[in-house]
């Protein structure tokens, strides 16, 4: 779908003027441009594969540069954020680096739940694969002779 890519290529902006093309040349092309950006998640919406993931990644993202900024290095100082530099107020200081170890606690936290939520849906797929098998049959076969 050269189209496709070539209108990915422009971005959104691309996509608004296309479906609005669409409705003024012929309705049902511009309601089936619209149907096929909600359903792909091109807009921001919709049920388009990867769209967790990437948000996902987008939150690692914003929890890497909160490290940058916070002066923290991966491997010491409080549950692997590191240190930092004193800002010169024990208090504050104290109190960023427990709420450090607290974000850390619920990230490790949240990516063990949703290793298991996978592995759940994972085996709820092959389970529910499994039982279609079963309520199949096994095929006749045909006698020779």
């Amino acid at each position: 779908m050269p189209i496709v890519a070539k209108l990915d290529e422009y971005g959104k902006g691309a996509w608004i003027a296309f479906v609005v093309l669409g409705f003024i040349v012929w309705w049902p092309l511009g309601l089936a441009t619209l149907a096929f950006l909600y359903g792909s998640g091109r807009m921001g919406c919709g049920f388009g594969a990867g769209r967790y993931e990437h948000k996902m990644s987008r939150l690692q993202d914003k929890m890497e540069r909160l490290r940058e900024r916070m002066g923290g290095q991966r491997g010491g100082g409080f549950g692997g954020w590191g240190q930092g530099p004193s800002s010169g107020n024990r208090a504050f200081d104290e109190y960023r680096a427990e709420t450090l170890r607290r974000l850390e606690d619920e990230q490790r936290e949240f990516h063990d739940f949703l290793g298991r939520l996978r592995m759940a849906r994972d085996k709820a797929e092959f389970d529910q694969f499994m039982a279609d098998r079963r309520s199949d049959g096994p095929e006749p076969q045909a006698n020779a002779g």
